[in-house]
Formats: structure tokens, sequence, C-alpha cells
């Protein structure tokens, strides 16, 4: 995992909630903890990762901060701490 991919993973598990996080930075760190991702109908993607599956609105820009949350709340299910990730 490179420098930027983990600061992307630093920034979702930061505390107050970031609004201004990019959506693809955050597509490739998924890709890079080994998550399959996949198109489902109505603008949404389907996220595997450590058996564990979900759902997210696919979004054009920024993430709104209840994506975050709930994106920091799958990564935390699935075993991820950015503490493994030194920046």
């Amino acid at each position: 995992m490179n420098h930027k991919h983990r600061k992307t993973l630093h920034a979702l598990f930061a505390h107050p909630v970031s609004a201004n996080i990019n959506y693809q930075a955050v597509v490739h760190v998924l890709q890079e903890l080994g998550a399959t991702i996949d198109n489902k109908s109505g603008n949404r993607i389907g996220v595997t990762l450590n058996e564990h599956t979900v759902a997210f609105t696919h979004v054009s820009h920024d993430l709104p901060k209840n994506e975050v949350a709930q994106i920091k709340k799958f990564l935390e299910t699935c075993g991820v701490e950015p503490g493994q990730y030194p920046v």
C-alpha cells in the first residue's frame, strides 16, 4: 500500500469525520486491502472483504459524511485498523 492509500485510510478513520475524501481514492484503498468490487444496479457498488459484503452508493467526487462513517464501520467489521498501515 503506497503513501497516498495509507493517507486515505487514515482519513476514513479520522475524528471528526471528514467530508472531503475522494471516492476513487477509497475504491483504490479497498482494492489494495484485497476487496472484490462489483457494480450493482441503482448506482451502487458491492464490496466484499474478509468474507464481509456491503453495498455503497457510487458518488461522483467526494464522499458525504454518512458514507465515510459506513465505510469506516465496514472496515472495522473486517478487522482493518489504520495502525496496521502507518503513514
